[in-house]
């Protein structure tokens, strides 16, 4: 087998076993949100994403947390956009 697909099967299989995890360290946390280690302490140093410093050091998140802030602010498609238009015309007449 091709070592580029066994590396591309291999970084699959590592992103489904992060999913199955609860807790992430910072350096999975990383991996799971794409985001840099730079910007993720950032985003923990002002207080924008929600983490766990248990022994005053150590930054842990909450999978279900971070999933929950990743998909904040969520944008409407068109088609969502064009349905509400569509339901408040509707309910004004």
């Amino acid at each position: 087998m091709n070592t580029i697909k066994l590396d591309e099967r291999l970084a699959r299989i590592e992103s489904l076993l992060l999913a199955q995890k609860k807790v992430l360290t910072t350096e999975e946390a990383c991996d799971y949100t794409g985001m840099s280690r730079s910007y993720l302490y950032k985003l923990t140093s002002t207080g924008a994403i929600p983490h766990c410093k248990p022994t005053g050091k150590l930054i842990y998140f909450d999978i279900d947390l971070l999933n929950e802030w990743l998909l904040n602010n969520q944008q409407d498609s068109h088609f969502q956009v064009e349905d509400k238009n569509r339901i408040t015309t509707s309910n004004k007449r």
